[in-house]
């Protein structure tokens, strides 16, 4: 599907989907997890699809607040290195 916006210009939306790996039952949606910050703020901005570092693919729309970290996310995060981009 395109749109064309403008001339010379035109978005196409990509349909593909990623399965997550090991997410049973829906459980990966029962936590927060972690993406970089420039990532999320566009994906809550313009309803884009991000990649948390556990690699469950989704549109953010909730409070992360309200959930407990993903244990595999924080478990990548806590084996990165200081200023190593997610």
């Amino acid at each position: 599907m395109s749109t064309q916006m403008s001339p010379g210009s035109e978005t196409i939306e990509d349909r593909r989907t990623q399965p997550t790996r090991g997410d049973k039952d829906g459980d990966r949606d029962r936590f927060s997890h972690y993406v970089p910050k420039k990532k999320l703020t566009d994906a809550m901005i313009n309803g884009t699809p991000v990649i948390a570092l556990c690699g469950k693919v989704w549109v953010p729309s909730r409070d992360p607040e309200k959930y407990p970290v993903c244990p595999e996310c924080k478990k990548i995060w806590e084996k990165m290195r200081p200023g190593q981009d997610a």
